[in-house]
């Protein structure tokens, strides 16, 4: 066994590791959990501030 076998083995380990990761996050089971995880940033918006946003559209 010599550099290029093992060059190869890495390639392709590192390669199954990126299908995995692209298969888990286009998971249809993950995206309940990624709308809510996306959504966030506006959890801890007071209710004023989304009052004078919905104020300030319809002017």
């Amino acid at each position: 066994m010599d550099i290029n076998d093992l060059r190869g083995l890495a390639t392709v380990t590192t390669m199954i590791g990126f299908i995995a990761v692209v298969a888990w996050a286009y998971s249809s089971k993950r995206k309940s959990s990624f709308d809510e995880a996306a959504n966030l940033p506006f959890a801890d918006e007071p209710e004023s501030a989304k009052k004078n946003t919905e104020k300030q559209d319809d002017e």
